[in-house]
């Protein structure tokens, strides 16, 4: 109990002094899942919204293979990227394993399904004249669709919301096609799992911290804009 307590005491000291190890570790980790939220974001809610508003051969199918691969395990698309950018796979010339690069299209990975399902799921809880109200009224695709994102904001935001507490926290992927490296592609996840290995618990404990308060942070940003301005009890 002891050892635990100072162990946090180090952790918050750590924090609050701005050690430059573990900030460095944070502003990686910050940088890489939100250039792929960034990334995926769009093509995602696109995809979502052409599996709500379109009908054509194989649509359920793809809708089973999204809702299947939220359940694929963060390890499990590391290895597959991982075998497709080593050196004797077929992307192997890029050179992109262990780069930030590689973290990021395996985090874009992870995500998508997410975006797409929470997507989807929101759109269909649209009520469909608001996109044909403005067809009607001669608005653009795009003038059409950004009316029906604005009808279902909150659950697109709920979407990105959920997905970007994913990738930010997941350890399997950004270890297998990042490598661990310090200053370059070490972020939250894999230095927790490094330090804790190597019984060095203040750092692990102080980026525990970090993810709580990001968490934290998420999800009252979202009971925030669904109470629109106001917590919602």
């Amino acid at each position: 109990m002891e050892s635990l307590l100072s162990a946090s005491g180090q952790a918050i000291h750590l924090l609050f002094m701005g050690d430059a190890e573990l900030w460095n570790i944070i502003w990686i980790s910050f940088r890489v899942s939100s250039l792929a939220i960034l990334l995926a974001a769009l093509p995602a809610l696109l995809t979502a919204f052409l599996l709500s508003y379109s009908r054509f051969p194989g649509r359920r199918f793809l809708i089973s293979i999204f809702s299947t691969l939220l359940s694929v395990p963060a390890v499990v698309v590391g290895l597959t990227l991982y075998l497709l950018l080593s050196r004797h796979g077929p992307l192997g010339d890029l050179k992109l394993l262990f780069t930030q690069t590689a973290m990021i299209l395996g985090q874009i990975a992870l995500c998508f399904p997410i975006l797409v399902a929470m997507g989807h799921v929101a759109f269909q809880s649209a009520d469909k004249r608001a996109w044909e109200t403005a067809r009607t009224l001669g608005a653009g695709p795009s003038r059409a669709l950004l009316t029906v994102m604005r009808e279902v904001r909150f659950g697109l935001l709920a979407a990105l919301l959920a997905a970007y507490g994913r990738i930010i926290a997941e350890v399997g992927a950004s270890m297998m096609l990042g490598g661990n490296i310090l200053h370059y592609t070490r972020n939250i996840p894999t230095a927790i799992a490094l330090e804790t290995s190597k019984g060095e618990f203040a750092q692990g404990i102080a980026l525990g911290l970090v993810l709580l308060v990001l968490a934290f942070s998420l999800n009252a940003s979202l009971q925030y804009f669904q109470g629109k301005g106001q917590f919602v009890s």
